[in-house]
């Protein structure tokens, strides 16, 4: 069969199976099976797929159809300019937590020699996406998945930042002894589990549930994360953290401490409540 015979049929397939935008869908499945991008689908729709080319396709049609994220099947997604390698057990980069990359880097420029903690690395691209924007800054990344933090290794490695990440297996801050950080960033999960039970498939049955929700209101992580972070800061030290839509004020009360000198709450490209950004006392 030729590229354009298949990519109709598949095309077909994906949308019976409720996947939206289903001919770019099956365009990238094909440009993934035969490494090619669009412009040679575009330019070449006789061309004839080989018994290897086709065997891969049908391969990735399935998954797709089953409701896997192409990110999985691809094993890359990019983020903040760079392509990270993601696996089935850890969370896929999403667009809105670049914001947490930009300030983050927004903060530590000017330093000298700073050093950050992420609680809940992940694939790591947000570490690895601050020590690429500020080369003096050096990092301590946590996660209580081994996949994680193997995926967050070869992800630095990948980008040349391994020498200046340290990376521990950690409920929260809990493998930490007397560290202190002039900033400290995380993207906890957040999602009330009423809204996870509502997800969409590729989210809900594929990506890790522990990455997303607390299994309550979505706000346990966010709280703990709040209470313990002072003790790990330098004298005025920066907490950065991504939260949910609608969790703002919820969130703002859990700030009402003696031990935070300023607060806010920034906005993401969508105008929707997104960064707390709080200050420790300063000395």
């Amino acid at each position: 069969m030729t590229v354009d015979e298949i990519l109709q049929q598949s095309s077909r397939i994906l949308a019976e199976s409720g996947i939206d935008d289903a001919p770019r869908q099956a365009a990238s499945l094909m440009g993934l099976a035969l490494d090619k991008d669009r412009a040679f689908l575009i330019a070449h729709p006789d061309y004839e797929l080989n018994t290897v080319e086709q065997v891969r396709f049908e391969g990735h049609l399935r998954r797709r159809a089953a409701r896997e994220p192409l990110q999985y099947i691809r094993g890359t997604q990019e983020f903040y300019r760079l392509e990270f390698d993601v696996a089935p057990g850890v969370l896929i980069p999403r667009p809105e937590t670049e914001i947490l990359v930009e300030n983050a880097a927004g903060l530590l420029k000017d330093e000298a020699g700073p050093w950050f903690c992420e609680v809940g690395v992940g694939t790591g691209c947000i570490s690895i996406s601050v020590l690429h924007e500020v080369p003096q800054a050096f990092a301590t990344g946590l996660d209580i998945s081994d996949a994680a933090l193997e995926l967050t290794r070869k992800n630095a490695l990948k980008h040349s930042v391994s020498e200046r990440l340290k990376l521990g297996r950690s409920d929260i801050f809990g493998a930490l002894a007397h560290e202190k950080f002039d900033l400290i960033v995380s993207n906890p999960p957040y999602i009330p589990k009423t809204e996870y039970d509502r997800l969409q498939p590729e989210v809900r049955d594929f990506e890790p549930a522990a990455a997303l929700t607390d299994g309550g209101t979505g706000l346990s992580i966010i709280e703990k994360i709040v209470l313990e972070a002072p003790k790990y800061l330098r004298p005025g030290g920066f907490l950065l953290m991504e939260i949910g839509f609608g969790q703002s004020e919820k969130v703002a009360q859990m700030f009402a401490s003696a031990v935070w000198q300023s607060f806010e709450i920034l906005p993401d490209l969508q105008s929707i409540p997104r960064i707390v950004k709080a200050r420790g006392i300063g000395r």
